[in-house]
């Protein structure tokens, strides 16, 4: 191989060298990027739980995070951009787990008393105390408002898919469901906020269970199916039912 062979080709090389560690480095930056902003995001629903809107500073998220406050005023312009962008990651992460649930349902079925119990659980850990942190806000700033309509249009979406997962396998009707959906957030919505005031599980279990019969008085196939699992079948002999009866009485 010539001199000028061997020259150009370690030109090349050269190039190719300064391009990867071009593409690593932005890569880099990139992924150092994504974990502040992350933990910026994170730091902001943490306060927001823990100290309330009020008392939230971009200085404390800051120094929450491990970050410097150049480092927030360059992922975040404003106070507001970062709550709302918080606020939005929240929701989608949440919302990604209703559709997993909701694909789990139109895949093996489930109860109405499952989805109000999910439902629950969802709400009750953190989501709707950081909630009712933002709303008052929401009420009288306006530009904050219609940041998170849209935000909170896609979290309800996910709810959408539950409930009508379960009403295409149940047979039942969708604007329906779709009002027993939206009474049943209502509901829980008020008494996770009482909460704050009240803390009484067996309170609060009671009402659970009442409205469950409630919501399942509309999934009439559901009702069906208990009674068929709790009553004996009619071409069961005299004998069997009684055993049956027997059993289901001890």
């Amino acid at each position: 191989m010539t001199v000028c062979k061997c020259n150009a080709l370690l030109a090349m090389l050269s190039t190719v060298e300064v391009k990867a560690v071009a593409e690593r480095r932005r890569r880099s930056q990139h992924e150092r990027t994504a974990e502040t902003s992350a933990r910026l995001l994170n730091a902001t629903i943490d306060l927001l739980h823990d100290n309330g809107f009020s008392r939230l500073s971009t200085p404390q998220i800051a120094a929450h995070a491990g970050v410097s406050r150049g480092a927030l005023t360059h992922h975040f312009s404003s106070k507001e951009e970062l709550i709302t962008d918080a606020i939005n990651d929240m929701l989608e992460r949440v919302t990604a787990d209703l559709h997993r649930f909701a694909e789990d349902i139109a895949r093996r079925g489930g109860s109405s008393d499952e989805i109000v119990d999910y439902i629950w659980q969802m709400m009750s850990d953190r989501l709707f105390y950081v909630t009712m942190e933002y709303l008052p806000e929401a009420r009288h700033n306006g530009e904050f408002k219609e940041r998170l309509i849209p935000v909170v249009k896609k979290f309800h979406a996910g709810l959408d898919a539950i409930w009508m997962a379960l009403a295409a396998r149940r047979g039942a009707d969708p604007e329906k469901t779709r009002t027993v959906m939206n009474t049943t957030m209502c509901l829980v919505r008020g008494m996770i906020a009482q909460t704050v005031l009240r803390e009484d599980p067996s309170y609060f279990n009671e009402m659970l269970a009442f409205w469950k019969a409630q919501v399942a008085q509309h999934f009439p196939e559901e009702i069906a199916s208990e009674t068929r699992l709790a009553s004996p079948s009619r071409s069961q002999s005299p004998a069997a039912r009684a055993s049956a009866a027997t059993v289901a009485g001890k």
